[in-house]
């Protein structure tokens, strides 16, 4: 470097160390925070041959990453999706990530309790078994809209069309134990209140209020879901992902304003887990040896951790149980 360039920048180093200490110390704190924010990483090596997997909703975000993942280890994986088009390309991404070509696209609309019957009847007749269920698809944040059933979306989406589907596909689950099923909840619950007297928000509405209904659902669901299947060698496990940049948040900003979206909420997203990030407490969930004989528990990083109180009452998920059924029997008629 020539002399008089090295005593230029020696200099201004000089002048400003103070500045540049800042901007050191900032990246290296934005460094460590985004580690952080990360999360667990799913530490387990095993392998699925031979194994048969369905996924909801992955044509993209966690669930998409989590496909990959699974088939990666060499297990057949049936995309459970509402979109054919969009699950269509997204088995390719998952068949080049993976070089495995035993993957099955199913059409499955959550919001349609009809449609979920539909997609059991098929899996029941041509599946000789199901080892691992993950419930991953969900809706977030949506506007007061009603699922084909005339159910609000949230709630029908992320809980009763899973309570659905998880029963029907019990039996073949229960027959090829061990087994595992898992339940993609949220932190969100922590906030969750099941209205029992008002479960579709007709009196007053909040799209919070029911998306962390719908998350505490899922919890209540794990815990109940557990305890009917004690003995029988399937194991349920429900999971916060990590607050993920997936598709996921298409409604918040028109829940909290285009403004205070781009101004708040974009610069914030450079902090939010990545897909891959986000998958790692499912496929921890999915995979990790070590939870063989855990079940009905919850975890957040790959760790197992405390649910919210409300989560914890043994009463509400009987009662949350009996009112799934209810309604799922009232939508046939």
């Amino acid at each position: 470097m020539d002399s008089d360039v090295l005593e230029t920048v020696m200099a201004f180093i000089t002048k400003n160390k103070l500045l540049i200490s800042s901007v050191v110390g900032s990246v290296f704190s934005f460094v460590l925070l985004r580690r952080h924010l990360a999360g667990g990483v799913c530490v387990s090596k095993k392998r699925l041959d031979g194994k048969t997997v369905i996924i909801t909703g992955c044509n993209t975000g966690i669930g998409l990453e989590t496909a990959k993942e699974l088939s990666a280890r060499g297990a057949r994986v049936i995309m459970a999706c509402r979109d054919l088009d969009r699950a269509t390309k997204a088995s390719e991404v998952v068949q080049k990530f993976s070089g495995n070509n035993d993957i099955s696209i199913q059409s499955l609309d959550l919001a349609s309790l009809d449609s979920v019957r539909k997609f059991a009847e098929r899996i029941n007749k041509n599946e000789e078994k199901i080892d691992i269920l993950i419930n991953n698809a969900g809706v977030m944040l949506c506007p007061k809209w009603q699922s084909e059933d005339g159910y609000e979306m949230q709630f029908a989406v992320n809980h009763l069309g899973h309570f659905l589907l998880t029963n029907l596909l019990l039996d073949k689950v229960k027959k090829s134990a061990p087994a595992r099923i898992i339940n993609v909840s949220s932190t969100a619950h922590y906030r969750g209140k099941i209205n029992f007297d008002d479960i579709n928000g007709d009196n007053n509405y909040s799209s919070m209020a029911a998306y962390s209904q719908s998350k505490l659902a899922n919890v209540l669901f794990t815990k109940e879901l557990d305890r009917r299947l004690q003995g029988t060698g399937v194991t349920t496990y429900t999971l916060h992902p990590g607050v993920i940049n997936t598709e996921l948040v298409r409604h918040v900003e028109a829940w909290i304003s285009p403004l205070l979206f781009k101004v708040i909420f974009r610069p914030l997203q450079i902090f939010l887990k990545t897909p891959v990030q986000g998958a790692q407490t499912t496929l921890h969930c999915a995979l990790d040896e070590r939870l063989d004989n855990v079940s009905g528990k919850y975890f957040s990083d790959c760790v197992e951790k405390q649910p919210s109180k409300a989560a914890l009452n043994v009463d509400d998920a009987k009662r949350l149980w009996e009112l799934s059924e209810e309604m799922v029997a009232k939508a046939r008629k």
